[in-house]
């Protein structure tokens, strides 16, 4: 990757990326991935320009920055990160940037260890998909935001209250809706354990094929422990990611007269013309699906 990443600063040079050729005193701000970028620019409105370094529907746990990612990042005020092992590519990313100020957008969130697997005992990355845990994120950018853009700071501050209150309103129903099911209704199963902090918000029980980053994915074993599971529970309905291959989730559901309830968004945004283009649009489309689900009854769709 070196001799990349020396060519890639080569050519931020030549098309004038550098913090001296900036031709605006906006702040630019870089993200590691999409639903970071998109909670950052409704904090930013017009006061600050955001990137992700992530596009849209990619593999933001084993990504591989490419030169152009390196070349956009040039001339950045400020990184945001998800932190809790999430970015593993980002380190190495980050120390051929240079000395640029990032900054953890977790902290203050009390994490979820993961269960099992190579990541055993170490924090689950998911926390975005809580609502809690989404108003402590934008807390977060807007306290870093007013540090480097002092001038900013009450436009910063102000559009943070905001985008808070318009989650809040856009997810309190869904809310609700989980909030009255029957007990054994109650059981979000999912091929990855990524959903681990929305489960905690919403008081379901948590079952799920492999946990997060596995080795192996969809194995016998691990369809058969589930499918246990489901049958133990009468659990109603199963889910799938969308970015993970559904058919151990659609055969569980076969095997156990479950419903299968589609497939839930949690690591990165769809494009503009996509089902998920924003957080706000993110949240709400699992939240939803997983409220239609489980309020439905066994066998509904497979």
């Amino acid at each position: 990757m070196g001799s990349s990443v020396k060519r890639a600063v080569a050519l931020g040079l030549v098309l004038g990326a550098g913090p001296a050729a900036a031709q605006e005193d906006r702040m630019k701000v870089v993200t590691t991935f999409t639903v970071l970028a998109d909670m950052a620019q409704q904090v930013a409105g017009d006061a600050a320009d955001v990137v992700s370094i992530t596009k849209a529907g990619a593999d933001i746990h084993s990504y591989e920055p490419t030169p152009r990612d390196f070349v956009r990042t040039q001339g950045a005020d400020l990184i945001l990160r998800n932190g809790m092992n999430l970015e593993i590519w980002f380190e190495q990313f980050l120390s051929n940037l240079g000395d640029l100020p990032s900054v953890t957008l977790t902290e203050g969130i009390t994490p979820i260890p993961v269960a099992a697997g190579s990541y055993q005992g170490m924090p689950n990355p998911h926390a975005w998909m809580s609502l809690s845990n989404a108003m402590i994120y934008i807390d977060n950018i807007a306290a870093a935001f007013a540090t480097h853009d002092p001038k900013n700071a009450d436009v910063y501050g102000a559009n943070a209250e905001a985008y808070k209150a318009q989650l809040a309103e856009a997810i309190s129903p869904l809310r609700e809706t989980l909030g009255a099911l029957p007990e054994n209704h109650r059981w979000l199963v999912t091929c990855e354990g990524a959903f681990s902090y929305l489960a905690e918000d919403y008081g379901l029980n948590e079952l799920y094929l492999w946990p997060m980053n596995a080795d192996r994915m969809g194995t016998p074993q691990q369809i058969r422990s589930v499918i246990d599971g489901v049958r133990d529970h009468n659990v109603p309905t199963v889910f799938c990611e969308s970015t993970v291959n559904t058919a151990p989730a659609r055969q569980i559901a076969r095997e156990t007269g479950a419903s299968y309830g589609g497939e839930l968004y949690v690591d990165s945004l769809s494009e503009s013309d996509g089902p998920v283009p924003s957080y706000l649009e993110l949240l709400r489309k699992t939240t939803g699906t997983i409220a239609a689900g489980l309020g439905g009854a066994k066998g509904a769709t497979q």
